[in-house]
């Protein structure tokens, strides 16, 4: 949690931008994992309560009455049973004394301010029980909650959530330390005959010993190419390529990072080849993001890279803008170069990710395969923390469908393309911070990730 002050000054800001009614936040509760009494532990708090209200508990909602300048905390405080079970939690109202909050009510007098002569503003509900309570406040269908959803409310979140302040930016920073211990832990443990299973389950004991938690569910696989491969029970073999994309959640902050590595230490020349290629991707984004520029450009910039560089390689062919134009690029990368990154390790998609990546200049493309998958596209600020991730991936059964098809065969060399369906995939990622006149990797601790690098520190480890 952070100082008393930093909660008041984000209500009074988000007063001001969002302008008069009622903004209720909902906090969440805990989530049964397959009966009531055995929830999902530790419960997550809803990351917009956590900006503007600070606590952890579960069970709370955080109203801002802008018409009448007034904030409360609705909750019912806890009982003795509870108290024999879950140990001492403080009082609603001392929990709201530690983010500057002088009024509280139990929750049954949170429908006394739902007024239907007031504007109230709710963010986008992602949790069935919220959806039931805005039902019951408000009569508002499940079904028609996310459309009716105040726009104003989450522009200004939005807003105010995209710039990171000095305080954000360090707890992020401990966070990719964590993840530099994770990532590590990984290049330690891997080896021919260690399970997939093993190997995550150590990287995500990382991150509950040092961290809250992990910040998504890891993905640890020798199937590369699957972009959201989770660890599995079967054994790494020599020869190939094993991707590690894991993060941890720390004092409320994320980090998220990607490594590719082989099995047996050693990259083989064809391996090495197309890791080059990502590498050079990977580091041409942080020459060139900066403020002012579009993420949607740098990414660009980056497939018009690989496109080069996969010509080189006899893997595609003909002229270069044409092909990215096309959309030939995404045989090898269908998804973005990356997103945003904070509270959330996508950071505020919940809200609808044409308010937070995409900016009124910049839109969405939601046609073409692969660029309908870029998550970021806006104009950079000072302040945004976003992943750096390009990849190369070989998915047999995309490449069967196109070569079918004959999609984009005037930029593909199919019949390369079939002796790489074996080959799995690669990506690096990390997370930046654009600065004033540029950007710089969050963490002090660099995970390997240069070819050279990589091997020596897998040698020097798996001895």
């Amino acid at each position: 949690m952070f100082s008393i002050n930093t909660y008041i000054k984000r209500r009074e800001e988000l007063k001001k931008l969002v302008g008069k009614g009622v903004v209720i936040l909902f906090g969440n509760n805990d989530a049964p994992a397959n009966y009531p009494a055995n929830a999902y532990a530790p419960m997550r708090q809803d990351s917009s309560f956590l900006y503007y209200f600070g606590q952890h508990r579960d069970g709370l909602v955080g109203v801002i009455d802008i018409d009448n300048d007034e904030e409360m905390i609705f909750g019912d405080d806890i009982d003795v049973e509870d108290i024999v079970w879950m140990g001492y939690t403080p009082s609603v109202a001392d929990l709201a004394a530690e983010v500057g909050v002088k009024k509280t009510a139990p929750m049954k007098e949170l429908a006394k301010i739902c007024s239907p002569k007031r504007k109230v503003h709710y963010l986008p509900p992602y949790r069935f029980d919220t959806k039931i309570q805005i039902m019951d406040l408000l009569g508002i269908h499940p079904n028609q909650q996310k459309e009716q959803a105040s726009l104003q409310l989450i522009k200004a979140v939005v807003k105010m959530r995209s710039t990171k302040e000095p305080q954000e930016i360090e707890a992020i920073e401990r966070a990719c330390e964590v993840g530099y211990q994770m990532h590590t832990t990984a290049q330690k443990l891997i080896r021919p005959g260690v399970t997939e299973r093993y190997i995550g389950g150590q990287v995500d004991g990382i991150a509950r010993s040092l961290a809250q938690g992990t910040s998504f569910a890891t993905i640890f696989s020798q199937h590369g190419e699957i972009m959201h491969g989770n660890p599995s029970d079967a054994k790494l073999e020599a020869g190939r390529l094993a991707l590690c994309d894991a993060g941890c959640e720390l004092d409320d902050y994320c980090s998220d990072h990607t490594r590719t590595m082989p099995v047996n230490g050693k990259f083989s020349q064809r391996q090495l080849e197309i890791y080059s290629i990502v590498e050079a991707c990977h580091d041409y984004a942080i020459e060139v993001a900066k403020p002012g520029v579009k993420y949607m450009d740098v990414h660009f910039a980056v497939c018009r890279l690989m496109t080069e560089r996969l010509k080189e390689l006899g893997l595609m062919k003909g002229d270069t803008d044409e092909a990215v134009r096309a959309g030939a690029h995404a045989m090898f990368l269908p998804h973005g170069l990356g997103h945003m990154m904070g509270m959330d390790v996508h950071d505020m998609e919940g809200l609808g990710q044409i308010y937070v990546g995409f900016d009124e200049e910049t839109r969405p493309n939601l046609e073409q395969f692969g660029t309908n998958c870029l998550r970021m596209g806006r104009k950079l600020e000072e302040g945004f923390v976003i992943t750096d991730e390009p990849g190369i991936y070989f998915i047999p059964q995309l490449i069967d469908e196109w070569k079918a098809s004959g999609h984009c065969k005037e930029f593909l060399n199919f019949d390369k393309l079939e002796t790489y369906k074996d080959f799995g995939g690669i990506r690096i990622e990390d997370d930046i911070l654009i600065t004033k006149d540029g950007c710089r990797f969050l963490g002090k601790q660099r995970i390997p990730y240069h070819p050279k690098d990589v091997e020596a520190f897998m040698a020097m480890n798996n001895q």
